[in-house]
């Protein structure tokens, strides 16, 4: 079953609104990964600090522990038609089987079990079951190989523009080696090799998780009260030898820093019974202030979409008057918005209980 958690009452999705000029949000990645900006924050003074994404480096001790999520996206968006003629579009959600899957499907008329839908290189995929948003499709050969050859990669719907054959490598970790997600972890994007190596130097260590982020995280909350929210649930595991780098970095006097709103649903997943233990399954956590974090120290994220699930999550972690603050000095400041633009680094609130 997946962890879930209830929002506490009271909040609302309007309490996490910001202005955002539609011209700082990033329709294209920086000339090198690296060289985006990098806010950070303290979460418990509320104090800001203008920095490039190197600058990481120093903002890290000996000692601390990276943990980054090591899923790779799929090309998940496919185009087709109907028997009638009629274009459908595709975003597959997860992979179900060898040659199934689950996804959000667009046509001008909504789809039904049993039809089935011409797509490229002479393939076609039978709607086995339609369920609300979703349906169920079994396609005619491998999904993954056919995915790679013919999908397109699946762009964030606030990138208004089609993807080009550069995204295929830039909406994608330099560290992605588990195929099954629809988009990417966006934090790591900012990584390359060299400051890896960089960080490697300084002491710090690198351990790994996997969340294969679905199409869901685009989609908004809808409703008002925050406790009436429901997460859409996504596949993620946290092994032995993460579980053990974490306990190792915590006797040690070193601090846990999450690459990615991803990792920190992972890990808090995985404690969710009072320690933090091997996990594999499927999680649907929902974290709003009042959390009590019991694993993340701190947190590289970019920019989120407002009123967003991710935006939530980090307000809960550095405080919302803090975070909704450092947003509007990075708006000030012309920093790029959402997944092809510049991070933020962020430590906790003073009210954030980070078990250890």
């Amino acid at each position: 079953m997946p962890t879930t958690r209830p929002a506490p009452r009271g909040l609302l999705r309007t309490d996490f609104a910001y202005a955002l000029p539609a011209e700082l949000i990033a329709a294209e990645p920086a000339p090198e990964r690296a060289g985006s900006r990098l806010l950070a924050l303290d979460g418990a003074s509320g104090r800001v600090e203008d920095l490039k994404f190197p600058d990481l480096v120093t903002l890290l001790a000996p000692g601390d522990l990276l943990v980054r999520n090591d899923t790779r996206v799929l090309p998940a968006r496919l185009h087709g038609h109907k028997a009638t003629g009629g274009a459908v579009e595709i975003l597959i959600e997860r992979l179900t089987g060898t040659r199934r899957f689950r996804a959000q499907a667009r046509s001008s008329k909504g789809l039904r079990a049993g039809q089935v839908i011409a797509l490229a290189a002479g393939a076609s995929a039978t709607v086995l079951a339609v369920e609300g948003e979703l349906a169920e499709f079994e396609l005619d050969r491998p999904a993954a190989e056919f995915l790679e050859a013919e999908g397109e990669v699946p762009l964030p719907p606030y990138i208004d523009r089609a993807p080009t054959a550069a995204d295929r490598e830039r909406y994608q970790t330099v560290y992605a080696r588990r195929s099954g997600a629809v988009a990417a972890p966006t934090a790591g994007l900012h990584f390359d090799a060299a400051l890896f190596e960089r960080l490697r130097a300084r002491g710090v260590g690198i351990a790994e998780v996997t969340l294969h982020v679905g199409a869901g995280t685009f989609q908004p909350v809808r409703t008002l009260e925050l406790e009436q929210h429901r997460m859409h649930a996504e596949w993620v595991e946290v092994p032995a030898a993460t579980v053990a780098a974490i306990a190792a970095t915590r006797r040690a006097g070193g601090r846990v820093v999450a690459i990615g709103t991803t990792v920190v649903r992972s890990l808090e997943t995985a404690a969710a019974g009072g320690a933090l233990a091997p996990y594999a399954g499927e999680t649907a956590l929902f974290i709003t202030p009042g959390y009590p974090f019991r694993v993340v120290d701190a947190l590289v994220t970019n920019f989120h979409v407002p009123e967003s699930t991710l935006l939530m999550l980090v307000c809960a972690f550095a405080g919302r008057e803090q975070v909704l603050g450092a947003y509007a000095h990075a708006v000030a400041a012309r920093y790029r918005f959402f997944s092809y633009g510049d991070a933020m680094f962020v430590t906790p609130a003073a009210g954030v209980r980070v078990a250890s």
